[in-house]
Parts: C-alpha cells; structure tokens; sequence
C-alpha cells in the first residue's frame, strides 16, 4: 500500500488519543533522534536536583513508581535498571508492547506492565488493590486527554503523601511561535485548532500557565519547571541545523530554565510534590 493511500484514523477531538495505530510512529518521531535525547536530558537534569534517589541505585529502599501513559517506556527503563520498583501502564496495547519488546532488549524483567487507563489505576488505589507511589512519570499524555483537570486530579490519587510527580506536556506557545516563524497565523489563536488526522501534534496543547495554577494548591508543592526544546525546534536557517549536537545540547540545558526561553519550549517538564492528602475520599 502506498503512503497516498494508507488510511488513517480521523482525529476525535472528545475522545482520548489512543496510538495503536500510529505507535511505532510516535516512538521515532518524538523520541528518537537528537530531540528525544534533548528531551531525556532535560528532564533527568532536573530529576538530578530535585530527586537524585530516583537517578540512584535503589539497593534497600526502591521507589514504587508509576510511568502513567508511558509508552515505549524510554524515562522508565532507565529508573527500573537501578532496582526500583516501576508499574508502567497505557491504553495502548501495542505502545505497550514496544515497551516490553525495550524491557527485554535491555534484559529487565522487573516491570509490572499493565495495558489500563490512569483512571482505571486510580479505582483500583481507591478499592485498595493497588498502593500508593513514590513517584508518577507522567510524560506527554495531558495534551492528548479530553479531562485534563480531571488527569492532574488522578495522578495526585495515586502518589503518597510527600510523593512526586514528574509531568511533561506540550505548549501551547511553542506550537503557535514556530507556525508564526513560518508565516502562518496558527488556528489555536482563534480557537479553531484541530489537527489533522494522522498528525503527531497533541490533539490540546496546553498553557503551562494554565497547568501551574491546576498545581498551585495547598496539596502541591512546585519543585521545578523546565523548558524542553526551548530553540531547538526553532533552527530553520542551514546554518543553525549544522549546529554542533554537543553545543547545542549544552545550550539548551543552559537555557531550560531562563525566560523567556523556558516559556517557548515545545514541551514543558514540571515536577511537584504532593503535600497532604485530598479531600476526597481516597
């Protein structure tokens, strides 16, 4: 079958993206390549200063930690290689197989793979079947969820008190300036975005201003917020392609951090703590 006419599942914008068909896509596109390692290497930068115990060998006393939407479970495999305990779990029965067929690859048979909703996870913390964690990775799953109030609401449920989350989603502001870099005027100004099917851009980019007040509560604590890809995406000239890997990477963990910089990174990484109980019932 020819690439004109492979048929593609038309984009829902009220329903939750499921990537069955487009798994092995979405692991080489957003992954793969010098932007998925400027991704990795943001976030393990900031897990360094905020969690060291995750980047450590867990010897006596391994984190119980949850890859929420973990896909090929890049983050995730790095974490249950020094001894701590990860559930990775997805909608997606074949993103969840790349998962495993990457667990094995690198001979680790420690993870518990679940093919489940966070949601679904959440009732089962609620019906005591399944304890709280240490820590919840959850990487580019918020822009592609209908409730995504409602997502940030789950993940909580689902740490320990004092336990933290790890959140990555894609913004809003970085789809708009690389469409206006081009000459266009994006759709998402005038309420009007909807990508087209078979795209692997999120169906809802976010505002991470938007994702800070969700997590500016009594039951939150911010311990960082970073910028991925913060220019990166941005080299259009011949010139800035040729960019060293190496200087260029040095650059953008340089810059992670810094505004305005930060504010156009094409995903944003957020870690908090989560500081009491909900008053929901748990």
């Amino acid at each position: 079958m020819n690439q004109g006419n492979r048929r593609r599942t038309p984009v829902l914008m009220n329903e939750d993206r499921n990537f069955d068909d487009l798994a092995p896509r979405f692991a080489r596109n957003i992954y793969g390549g010098l932007k998925g390692a400027i991704r990795l290497a943001v976030i393990e930068q900031d897990f360094a200063q905020v969690l060291p115990r995750a980047n450590a060998p867990a010897n006596n006393k391994p984190l119980r930690i949850l890859d929420a939407g973990g896909g090929q479970g890049q983050f995730s495999l790095q974490l249950a290689a020094l001894g701590h305990q990860v559930t990775h779990c997805d909608i997606s029965q074949q993103m969840l197989q790349l998962a495993k067929d990457n667990a094995l690859q690198a001979g680790i048979d420690t993870i518990e793979f679940v093919q489940s909703s966070i949601a679904e996870l959440r009732a089962e913390k609620q019906a005591g079947t399944r304890p709280a964690f240490d820590l919840v990775v959850c990487h580019s799953v918020l822009e592609w969820v209908v409730e995504q109030a409602s997502l940030i609401n789950d993940l909580q449920q689902l740490l320990c008190v004092d336990g933290v989350l790890s959140l990555t989603f894609y913004n809003r502001h970085g789809l708009v300036f690389k469409n206006l870099l081009r000459g266009k005027r994006s759709s998402i100004l005038d309420g009007q975005f909807e990508p087209r099917p078979g795209s692997l851009t999120p169906h809802r980019p976010l505002d991470p201003v938007q994702v800070l007040k969700w997590l500016d509560t009594s039951q939150w604590q911010l311990l960082c917020h970073s910028g991925i890809r913060v220019f990166h995406d941005y080299l259009l000239t011949e010139d800035g392609r040729a960019m060293d890997p190496q200087a260029l990477m040095t650059l953008e963990l340089e810059l992670s951090r810094q505004e305005p910089y930060r504010s156009l990174g094409r995903y944003q990484h957020v870690m908090a703590r989560r500081l009491c109980p909900s008053a929901q019932t748990e």
